[in-house]
């Protein structure tokens, strides 16, 4: 089938979650990095954990908003490094999600998608009002068709009721999507729903072992102007 949208993640794939790892340095001189990647780590463990524990249709019953996700692993990483800081340090670093910055390529890539009729999308855990920070930060409300949250499904990616969002929104079906995210695990979950897969790979990491690899993959956002003309 022919390519009809692409689909793209938003954290680590359009805006840098590790952008708040100067800040964290800041108040916390030399873990910075470290609180910065159990921070990520533990935000999408508290996502899957919620998901797994009430699978049903309806949504988890046990679904927290990924902003309140987002506070709690914060929390967590603090703890686990034994850094206390004051409610207004922690609000300066929280505050930050709401205007991570934007991948130098994104804007570029973004437009000439636009350019040649692509529909484009993301499909994001992040909350309605995390994701309208973001883009609108970024300036990129032009160049994005619909940003879609899990929030509305109740239920975190790899669950196939949030893949599903883009055949409900968008009205295609799987294999005419071009899923783009730079998560491995976010990539293998796409494909195993069904969509056409681009990994993100910015870190230089090997694919996941789980199952089948990525169909294409670039250090960039680039990449995907590449693919889609192929595809096309």
């Amino acid at each position: 089938m022919t390519v009809k949208a692409a689909v793209f993640d938003a954290y680590g794939t359009l805006f840098d979650v590790y952008a708040v790892t100067a800040r964290l340095d800041s108040y916390c001189p030399g873990q910075g990095n470290a609180i910065a990647q159990l921070w990520r780590d533990k935000q999408i463990e508290y996502s899957r954990l919620v998901s797994l524990s009430d699978p049903s249709p309806q949504g988890s019953r046990y679904y927290q908003s990924f902003w309140t996700i987002t506070c709690k692993a914060l929390e967590y990483a603090l703890r686990r490094f034994e850094q206390s800081l004051s409610q207004a340090q922690i609000k300066s670093v929280l505050d930050q999600y709401y205007a991570l910055d934007a991948f130098s390529e994104n804007a570029k890539v973004l437009a000439t998608l636009k350019q040649q009729g692509v529909r484009t999308a993301i499909l994001s855990n992040g909350d309605p009002g995390m994701l309208a920070g973001a883009v609108t930060g970024a300036g990129m409300e032009s160049l994005i068709d619909h940003v879609l949250s899990v929030d509305e499904v109740r239920h975190f990616k790899t669950t196939p009721q949030a893949y599903g969002l883009v055949e409900q929104t968008l009205g295609v079906q799987p294999p005419e999507v071009l899923f783009v995210s730079s998560n491995g695990w976010d990539i293998l979950g796409a494909q195993w729903f069904g969509f056409r897969t681009c990994w993100i790979n910015r870190a230089g990491l090997p694919p996941e072992t789980l199952g089948p690899e990525p169909e294409f993959q670039g250090s960039n956002l680039n990449v995907v102007l590449d693919v889609l003309a192929a595809l096309r």
